[in-house]
Formats: structure tokens, sequence, C-alpha cells
């Protein structure tokens, strides 16, 4: 509370430097009682701000708009009457857990929950702050304009300039609270998107040997733009467990392993838009938060939108005829090599060894190199004869396999907590079709953040492409998430409202 004091005592001494600097307009004494006048004021603001708050962290969230208290954020009108109510109950814990730590709680787990509220108990104070130095300029304002003292003019007009400039702080505050209420990263998936390698299954689709080329293009991008780590500018390794090429120099099919150097993303907040509460600075561009995302992804956060049909449009070399091709690209998580044996019993598996087929010469013939892991729960299956050691082929294909079943009991968990409400963004699977490539027009649309850009070939040969649309696809699913949010918070309050009527 002492920082609302130095900001409004800050304000005051504004105020009487520049009475004091006009003396013949007004008295130095007349100017020192307004600084007083102010100072008292704000100290006033201060001890209704202090004991609101301390009210407030000692209820039940289900109860808190019952005590009734001027804490600022009612004068945030941008937020929703649910959302401020959400970030009243997060202040309120913010100042119960750090209480708990003065007394001796358990430091680790309350201290990684006062991490995730620390940011929004500094908005709020900074909120506060405003709030009672607006609330005293407003009260000496009235007391200035009531006294009719033609010499209070330029103390009259700095009290007004005063205002505005505070009132100008109020919108990026809002912004950045709302930012922080729900950032930009799913806190629940946040540590797989920023620390998860990638394994990407590229599939040559309907378009016969069009499809083929073009999965080899878009394997050839996904490999360019994970060699610059994705916009994070750190290599990534990156790994071909199968790849199944055609005499044009198409692919079939083939999977890849995305590895992040030394384990996981850019690093980051998990999304949160954290800033400078103090700072006055303007609002980051689009294209600096978007800059700013990337750095924080990981291999598999990085792509994840890459997963469903991509679909091109174009004239075939050996053909005059525009045709339409597609390939099915799936995304998963890898799973460590530690932890592959825990997420796949023995007894779930059933490996199968034999002789590998195609080129290869005698060593193909005779050895039986190539390896079969089927899944038998869920019926996933991988074959691997790249290596000529079978043992090798055995360790990529249990990679494959895990990461295939752990995208499946991953995809089955997000529906049993999905609500069945629609979703724009679809469920990531590859079946739909998520982006079109149309060579004629020299254009490529995304299909979900209806977003396009010119230029075809310079995008897909870079694959410049997946960093280009996964800003636009994860502030989309935020979107979504501060709806079902905010469609949470009105029901909460309702019910609320309703108990408080039977009562």
């Amino acid at each position: 509370m002492a920082s609302i004091l130095a900001s409004c005592t800050a304000t005051a001494c504004r105020l009487a430097s520049i009475s004091c600097s006009n003396g013949r307009r007004q008295p130095i004494h007349q100017a020192v009682n307004h600084f007083i006048v102010l100072q008292q004021k704000c100290a006033v603001s201060i001890i209704h701000h202090r004991d609101a708050f301390s009210t407030q962290a000692s209820i039940d969230n289900d109860d808190t708009e019952q005590i009734m208290y001027d804490d600022g954020l009612d004068q945030l009108t941008t937020l929703s009457r649910a959302t401020r109510h959400r970030i009243r109950s997060m202040k309120a814990r913010h100042d119960e857990v750090l209480r708990l730590l003065h007394e001796g709680g358990d430091p680790t787990s309350l201290g990684k929950e006062m991490s995730t509220l620390r940011e929004m108990s500094a908005y709020c104070e900074k909120v506060a702050e405003i709030h009672a130095e607006r609330t005293s300029l407003r009260e000496l304002l009235e007391e200035t304009n009531a006294s009719g003292d033609e010499d209070s003019k330029d103390m009259i007009e700095e009290i007004k300039c005063e205002l505005e400039q505070l009132e100008a702080q109020l919108q990026p505050l809002s912004q950045k609270m709302h930012k922080s209420l729900i950032p930009v990263l799913n806190p629940e998936d946040a540590e797989e998107l920023t620390s998860s390698d990638a394994v990407i299954d590229i599939r040559a689709g309907t378009g016969g040997d069009e499809a083929c080329l073009f999965a080899a293009e878009i394997m050839a991008g996904y490999e360019a733009v994970a060699k610059a780590g994705g916009d994070g500018g750190k290599s990534w390794d990156i790994e071909i467990l199968s790849c199944s090429r055609t005499d044009l120099g198409g692919v079939k099919e083939a999977s890849l392993a995305i590895t992040a150097r030394g384990g996981g993303g850019g690093g980051g907040g998990f999304g949160y838009e954290s800033c400078d509460v103090s700072s006055d600075d303007d609002t980051p561009s689009e294209e600096d938060m978007a800059h700013k995302l990337l750095q924080q992804l990981g291999p598999y956060g990085f792509f994840q939108y890459e997963s469903g049909v991509h679909r091109v449009q174009r004239v075939p070399v050996n053909d005059n005829k525009l045709q339409t091709s597609a390939v099915s690209v799936g995304v998963l998580p890898a799973i460590p090599e530690s932890q592959v044996e825990d997420a796949l019993p023995l007894s779930e598996l059933k490996i199968d060894v034999m002789r590998a087929s195609g080129a290869g010469g005698q060593h193909v013939n005779t050895t039986e190199s190539a390896v079969r892991i089927t899944h038998i729960p869920t019926g996933i299956m991988a074959y691997m004869q790249e290596e000529r050691s079978q043992h090798k082929n055995r360790t990529k294909a249990m990679r494959l396999v895990a990461a295939r079943v752990h995208s499946l009991r991953k995809q089955q968990a997000l529906q049993e907590r999905s609500d069945a409400r629609s979703s724009l963004m679809g469920g990531g699977d590859r079946s739909e079709r998520v982006r079109t490539y149309n060579f004629p027009q020299d254009r490529i649309t995304d299909h979900r953040c209806k977003v396009s850009v010119q230029g075809v070939q310079s995008w897909l040969s870079d694959g410049s492409m997946v960093g280009k649309f996964a800003p636009h696809l994860y502030q989309m699913e935020r979107d979504e998430r501060t709806a079902a949010l905010e469609e949470e918070l009105e029901s909460d309050s309702g019910k609320n409202e309703k108990k408080r009527r039977k009562k």
C-alpha cells in the first residue's frame, strides 16, 4: 500500500510545484495546503483499500460479491463483470497464500501457486494506485472549483491534465490483466507445448504421384524450418524415422522426429504476457507478441497446428490440367526414450521381426532386421526397416508407437473433458482440411484462422508458413477459452445470485 501513497505524494508535489512557480496568482501557503489535503485523502483511500482486501482474503470465492468495496476494478469497463469477479478472487487468493507462507506453510506448493497469482496481484495493486489517485484528485478538483478563486485556474488545469494521464493508463492495464487471466498458451498444456519434442507423420493422399511430390516438398519445408529452430534461433535436430519414396522423388509416407538440443523450446513464461506493471510503454505490437510466443515454443508446440489435410492445387509437370491433391500430416508429442517402457508395457505389445524388403543387397535378403510393433489395446502399429540393425529399428518403432498411443490417449482425454461444444479450431485430426496451397493464384490459405498469404513457393520452401500461421491459431484457441470462461463465470454468477435470493 505504500506504493499508493508514494504515487499520490508525487502527484501532490507536482501540483504544489506548479502553484509555487506562479506565486503571484496562488500563494505558496495555499499550494502547501493543497499538498497536505491530497496526502490526507490518499491516506484515507489506502486504509479503505487495505481493509477491503483484508476482508476479501478471508471469504470464499462464492461470496466475493457480497463484500462491496471500491478497489478500482469497476473502472475497467472493457472487462466483464464476471471477469472482474474472477480477478478479485485471484487477488484475494494471492493475499491468502502470502499470509500462509508467512505463517510457515509449504513453500513448494504455495510457492508454485504464488507464481501464477503474483502478476495479477501486481496489476490489481497498480489499478488501486491509479484509482486512489484519481479519487483524491477529483475531490480536490471539486473543492478547488467550489472555492471560486480566480487564482486557482492553473491548479485546476493541472489537476485535469493529471486525471487524463491516469485515465490513459487504464486501457493498457485492462488488456494486460485479461492476458494474464487467460494466457495465450493453455496452462494445462503449456509444459508440453514448450518442452516436448515432436514426431511428424506425413502421408500422401489423393492425387497419385503429384500428392507424393507435394508431400516431399512439405517434408523439406519442415526440415528447413526445424534446422532454424522454429523462431527461437536455435537449430533443432532432425531424425528421419522412416521414409518411403517414389521413383520420381516423391514421398509416400514418412515420419520425422524433431528434437530440441538440450530439451525444450526457447523458454519463457508459458504464454503469459509478463510485463512490468510500472511501465507506461505502449502495448507491444502483434508482430512482437507473435515473435515472443514462437520463441517460447518447443518442437511440438511449434508444429502442432500443422496436423490435418494440406490440399494443393496446381498443374502437374506431366499434364496441362489443374489438379487437386492432398497430403495428410499428423504432429505428435514425442515420448522421451527413458519413459517409453513405462508408457508401453511389454504385455501390451506384439513385436514381429522379419526380413526387410526393397533395395539393399544381400543384407536385406538374409537378415531379419525389420521390426513391426503393434500396440494390442489400440491396434496402433509401426513398421521400421530403415536401419541395418534390428535393435535400432526396434528403438525407432517403439518411439513411434509410443508417440501415437500418447496422442490417441490425449485426444480421448480432451473429448472426455469437453462440453461437446463445437470448436472452430477442430480437433487436430489428420482428416480435417486445414490449408490450401493454390499455385495458379500464388496463395496459401489457412481455413481455420481465415488468413491468406501470397507467394506459395517462398513460404513452402523454407517452411516459414508454420511460423506465419501458428500465432493466429494460438490466438483463436485463446479466444475460444475466453468465451468458455466468460460463459462459465456468468453461469456461476447466476447460481450465486439465486443462492443469495433464497437466503
